[in-house]
């Protein structure tokens, strides 16, 4: 019998060994340190020279079962779970990257990511260049003899672009740099980066590994090398993910398949119908046929997401009187929930950039990022048309 199992089974089965308590499912452990049973246990313990939990900041239980279910969907060597998304990516670049050293990114990040990359890293000699992302072809060019990591979202958000992870991996590979891949907005059910040659994935679990909105968190899996360095950073740090959070996530992602498979098919359907209307100018979403990187898309993602991105006639405006009119659906930051979220980028989250920064990120003043949810899509398509029409 095969003791590899298909990404939904392992998502269910692989679980932490019970207690002595025969429980089905897994156990919580909601404490912050454990105990030895005599000084030599509590000595080989710190020296590392067995496996054992001792501090809830360094490891826990419902940490290492989280962990191990993620490791195993991405096909990694090993993992470290945050307390957020952002804790993941600071973490994972703060370990890895010295004084002098020279991130190479795309332009279109998140934007408390490239907060990281403009205001605190400069603080560190750490200097960051973006490479746009309808020029690929052209990053070669910007590498220089002290870049250390490539790092990029694909899909980004909120625009939805699509980047080549063949390409950016034999590109990292060729020059000796690590490559960093942010797969919120995938999930490894979609799409495993570390197939097409990165050295690290990082996620926002905030979003569709926890799918209700309920709980903060953050990944990063890969090498076994740069895992250890992250982790001894982050033991000292302190941005380890909560056991009930970490327990939670765990019990979440024995739905993710299921819960994302909906999601894709309420987002082709949403994105078909909005690609069709009179008020909207276009449509972007991984699987159309019009998307500018559709190929690339189904070469590398399994199913389009749940994020369609579109533009308003209209501009900022007409993205704020299109929220005031919206119903049904949620105004929030959040994405990867239940509940379909509609959110008008120029006008919140990116409203502090100017329209040359936003343009130049892919944000337009009528863009609108809808995360789209579980509801039934006859309720979603009517929500939005009646926001559309008035």
């Amino acid at each position: 019998m095969s003791t590899k199992k298909e990404f939904e089974t392992g998502a269910i089965r692989n679980q932490m060994p019970r207690s002595g308590y025969s429980e089905h499912t897994s156990a919580m452990y909601l404490t912050s340190s454990f105990v030895f049973d005599d000084a030599e246990d509590m000595r080989a313990s710190f020296a590392e020279e067995k496996e054992k939990n001792i501090y809830s900041r360094f490891s826990n239980p419902n940490n290492t079962e989280f962990v191990d279910k993620v490791v195993a969907m991405e096909g990694a060597e090993s993992g470290y779970a945050f307390a957020s998304g952002m804790a993941a990516i600071f973490s994972t670049l703060g370990a890895l990257l010295e004084s002098g050293d020279h991130v190479l990114s795309a332009r279109s990040v998140f934007g408390s990511t490239h907060a990281l990359f403009t205001k605190f890293f400069p603080k560190w000699n750490i200097e960051t260049s973006y490479f746009d992302i309808a020029d690929i072809a052209g990053i070669e060019a910007l590498i220089r003899p002290e870049t250390k990591i490539i790092f990029a979202e694909t899909p980004t958000n909120p625009g939805l672009e699509i980047l080549d992870l063949e390409f950016l991996g034999a590109l990292a590979k060729k020059h000796g740099i690590l490559l960093v891949i942010d797969n919120c907005f995938a999930t490894p059910y979609l799409q495993q980066p570390i197939a097409y040659g990165a050295d690290l994935v990082v996620h926002s679990a905030t979003k569709l590994m926890d799918g209700q909105g309920r709980v903060l968190g953050g990944i990063t899996v890969g090498r076994a090398d740069l895992i250890r360095e992250i982790y001894l950073f982050s033991r000292n740090t302190g941005p380890s993910l909560s056991p009930f959070n970490a327990w939670i996530l765990s019990k979440s992602l024995e739905t993710l398949a299921v819960r994302v498979d909906r999601h894709c098919e309420n987002a082709l359907e949403l994105a078909g119908y909005l690609e069709k209307h009179g008020q909207v100018n276009w449509v972007k979403y991984p699987f159309l046929k019009s998307h500018p990187q559709y190929e690339i898309a189904v070469k590398q993602m399994k199913k389009g997401g749940n994020i369609v991105a579109f533009e308003l006639k209209g501009g900022i405006e007409a993205g704020r009187n299109f929220l005031d009119r919206i119903r049904m659906c949620t105004l929030s930051a959040n994405l990867g929930d239940t509940r379909t979220i509609v959110t008008h980028p120029a006008s919140s989250t990116h409203s502090k950039l100017s329209v040359e920064e936003r343009a130049g990120v892919g944000i337009t003043d009528g863009l609108i990022r809808v995360s789209v949810g579980l509801e039934n899509i006859s309720d979603i398509v009517e929500d939005l048309s009646q926001a559309l029409n008035s």
